[in-house]
């Protein structure tokens, strides 16, 4: 797989168009369960095949239990600078409900251990909306977390992925759906808690420390070009999307056997890439920019999406200035209905 994944490089070194390289996420799957050195073999692949790098931010996703003291001492010794740990709950009935690998005491562990190992800037992802956790546990999860000092929290609310351990249990009946109007109110409390900890909440399921936004996600909502490596992985080139196969022996067999990447393509029209702009900016505390709006996709489409917004505004679930739209408090809880209803059809 690192082999394939060395020669896809080769083969995408023409996709960013020489721009200089300024994040890097190893994430998609599970990359703390490569050593250090499989992590430093990319890496020199990347120098060979985008020497121009600019970087400033190279995340490593983790799971918890794949943080130990010789894993984050040999990490310090390669270029990642920044963890993603995916904590989920502080509470384990919640962790064994979501089917994770470790426990409580593990979350706390791995976040602190990787702290005294000299790692400042970390990430952690947190769940809510599961039926095993109350209100009360829910709060107890963030002021653990704000406890931790970490500089980032992304958040999420459960959904039930078909074809899952999880989904299969519901239809049987062995374990409880999660419900909206509890993770909403869930949500809630997310937004009060982090808030009053000094937490700006810059994207819907993102909450920083003033200056401390994941660079590359941002780079994402701010609608930068992206190249992905690597089985399922997606690329973004401003006026394309494309996508690897998902199947690893495909992947390996199309790269190594007959020297040529499997993959799909779409050419986003106007009306596509004018939607997944309102869609993701939206979610953030920019905003939709009215200038790019009118710049991008002309004023006419300004003036569509102004009468549009209006009714929302009239809800207070949107504010309305002369240069951006911007989702009210009320209205975080609304984001995909609103982006929904923004779309030109």
């Amino acid at each position: 797989m690192l082999t394939a994944i060395g020669k896809e490089m080769s083969m995408q070194r023409g996709y960013l168009e020489n721009t200089a390289v300024e994040t890097i996420y190893w994430g998609g799957g599970t990359p703390s369960l490569l050593s250090a050195d499989e992590l430093l073999r990319l890496w020199d692949q990347l120098q060979l095949n985008f020497p121009d790098q600019a970087l400033t931010e190279v995340t490593l996703e983790a799971n918890p239990d794949d943080l130990n003291p010789a894993f984050l001492q040999a990490l310090k010794n390669t270029p990642v600078n920044r963890l993603s740990i995916g904590i989920q709950s502080f509470q384990d009935q919640d962790l064994k409900y979501m089917n994770r690998a470790h426990n409580a005491q593990q979350a706390d562990y791995a976040v602190k251990l990787a702290q005294d190992k000299g790692f400042d800037n970390i990430s952690i992802d947190l769940i809510y909306g599961t039926p095993t956790m109350s209100h009360t546990q829910w709060n107890d999860n963030l002021q653990q977390a704000v406890a931790l000092g970490v500089p980032h929290i992304s958040s999420y609310a459960l959904t039930v992925e078909p074809a899952t351990a999880l989904a299969h249990a519901i239809k049987k009946g062995t374990t409880k759906a999660p419900a909206d109007q509890e993770s909403a109110y869930q949500f809630e409390q997310l937004m009060d808690a982090l808030e009053e900890a000094g937490y700006e909440h810059y994207e819907i399921s993102n909450f920083a420390q003033p200056g401390r936004y994941a660079r590359h996600n941002t780079n994402y909502w701010k609608n930068k070009p992206y190249l992905g490596l690597g089985p399922s992985a997606h690329s973004y080139n401003g006026s394309s999307r494309k996508w690897n196969i998902a199947n690893n022996a495909v992947y390996m067999r199309s790269i190594l056997q007959e020297g040529r990447l499997s993959f799909e393509q779409e050419q986003l029209s106007e009306k596509d890439r004018y939607n997944e702009y309102i869609m993701v900016s939206l979610r953030t505390m920019w905003g939709i920019d009215l200038d790019y709006i009118a710049g991008a996709f002309g004023n006419q489409a300004q003036q569509i999406l102004l009468e549009a917004a209006q009714r929302f505004a009239e809800k207070n679930w949107i504010n309305i200035t002369a240069d951006s739209i911007k989702l009210s408090r009320q209205g975080r809880l609304f984001a995909d209905r609103i982006a929904s209803d923004l779309f030109l059809e």
